[in-house]
């Protein structure tokens, strides 16, 4: 059913759209759409832009609210959705962020080429396996006593690096240093401590992945090299994960907190009778801040979390290819958050302004000059990663300067969901998708369901490869069009593709 069909939507420029402020009385500012048509029309199917304008009506909100090509229906923001407000008179929403707080992308390069791994690459995908679990609810194998996950909620990448868990080149080549200062373990509920605990270094369930991967082709070689990318068949890995169960606790005890404190506020009750779902506090209240410094020690999690993964990674090439890591030179090109809200200063009308940035299923996309990025990266600008999904293929691109002016230096995520999971149960069996990829000589790892951990709706069959049947290309829109999209409207340029020769899914 096309919800959304009979929104005035506006051409401003090629993949660009808006829609004005005037179209609801609750806007305080228009809604900006960046989409290829095809993409727009299938934001149009489900509530994406009735979101996307919802958002609009966020006190403090500074621009627009905007949604990027890979956009599609969340929980109160669309996914692919992007919006700052005030600092000092704005609200932040969990919203905004997403239940798994800085779920993000990092990419490691080599200086391995595809025939060296492959004939290796059934075993290191094994033993991966084995130290990176996947799936719902597994263990890592780093477990934290209370005090220790309180220091890595303080300390992020920096507590891997100062008990070996990395390089200490690894610091500069995470978003913020991988560790938001703001952090704050008091504001985290016991329970959801307990769920963190052990969870360090290993991948969600759904969407999560780490695929290994060869480059296949480059679009600008002179950004690729200076990104460490130097030529076709050599062999990369993305980790795709963030929070876990730890930070899916944190958003829901504080979203329980905001719908009570908002009853109270006239201005905020009406935005929780619009739309419950985006729930929100003023960041200058103890409600809001209380939530800022909790995210921020759950994006600090999840990038320690992000940094053991590659660690393991950096272990299993060793064990198995009886190199050293360094030989091999399995070096991080960036990590990047695409479910945070950050405090940035950007201009708006001329002046500079202190703002959360939420970016939900967004992610950072800052031009060269910007002061922001690691020196490594400054004078090239800040690693674009858009992963695709199994079987097809992943981005690597660079920020622009028009994101910068038009979007808060944000860009699509990934390929964004086209269609739900369970409707991809019923179209597809998970058998018959790990046979494909096998075709294209993808191998892929996953957990076997059992029927007693299955619980589904009735008309569903068992399907022990349930996951990949969830996850399989064709329930996502074609990454090829989504960042072609950011090219065309202008808030990324593509510098390199990658193709998938093995996966891990959770």
């Amino acid at each position: 059913m096309n919800r959304d069909i009979d929104i005035p939507v506006r051409k401003i420029r090629e993949d660009v759209w808006e829609v004005p402020q005037s179209y609801k009385d609750y806007m305080r500012v228009p809604a900006r759409i960046y989409a290829a048509e095809a993409l727009l029309d299938k934001m149009k199917s489900d509530r994406t832009l009735q979101q996307t304008i919802n958002v609009a009506s966020l006190p403090g909100i500074e621009k627009y609210s905007m949604v990027m090509p890979d956009g599609h229906q969340g929980y109160g923001f669309p996914i692919g959705g992007v919006a700052a407000t005030d600092f000092e008179e704005g609200v932040i929403s969990p919203g905004g962020v997403g239940y798994d707080i800085n779920c993000g992308v990092r990419l490691i390069r080599t200086n391995l080429m595809e025939k060296d791994v492959r004939p290796h690459l059934s075993e290191i995908l094994d033993v991966l396996f084995e130290y990176v679990p996947a799936g719902l609810g597994l263990s890592g194998k780093v477990r934290l006593s209370y005090s220790q996950l309180d220091e890595v909620l303080r300390g992020g990448t920096e507590w891997c690096i100062e008990n070996g868990y990395g390089w200490e080149e690894d610091i500069e080549r995470t978003e913020e240093g991988g560790k938001l200062k703001a952090a704050n373990p008091e504001k985290i509920d016991e329970k959801s401590k307990k769920r963190g605990a052990p969870q360090l270094g290993t991948l969600g369930s759904g969407n999560h992945f780490l695929e290994l991967g060869v480059v296949d082709e480059i679009f600008d070689e002179r950004l690729a090299k200076a990104y460490g990318i130097e030529e076709q068949g050599q062999v990369t890995v993305l980790i795709h994960t963030g929070g876990r169960g730890f930070s899916h606790g944190v958003c829901s005890y504080y979203l329980r907190s905001f719908e009570r404190e908002m009853s109270k506020d006239a201005t905020l009750s009406k935005i929780l009778s619009l739309e419950r779902e985006l729930a929100c506090a003023y960041l200058s209240s103890d409600t809001g801040m209380d939530y800022f410094e909790a995210m921020c020690a759950c994006a600090n999690y999840a990038f320690a979390n992000r940094q053991i993964a590659m660690h393991w990674v950096r272990k299993v090439f060793e064990d198995v290819l009886r190199s050293p890591a360094e030989n091999m030179e399995i070096r991080l090109v960036y990590d990047i958050a695409h479910n945070i809200a950050k405090e940035e200063e950007h201009v708006v009308e001329g002046k500079r302004k202190k703002l959360c940035v939420h970016r939900k299923g967004a992610t950072r996309a800052f031009p060269a000059g910007d002061e922001r990025l690691p020196p490594i990266y400054r004078n090239i600008g800040q690693p674009v990663l858009i992963p695709g999904s199994m079987g097809t293929r992943s981005f690597l691109a660079v920020g622009t300067e028009t994101a910068k002016l038009e979007t808060f230096g944000s860009c699509a995520h990934g390929s964004g969901r086209e269609m739900s999971r369970t409707a991809a149960m019923r179209k597809y069996r998970g058998i018959e998708v790990r046979e494909e990829l096998a075709k294209q000589n993808i191998i892929v790892k996953t957990r076997e369901r059992r029927k007693r951990d299955v619980r589904r709706k009735s008309g569903i069959p068992f399907d022990k490869y349930g996951e990949l049947a969830e996850e399989v290309a064709a329930a996502y829109k074609d990454p090829e069009v989504v960042v072609r999209s950011c090219e065309v409207s202008g808030i990324a340029k593509r510098v390199a593709a990658f193709r998938g020769i093995g996966v891990i899914k959770g």
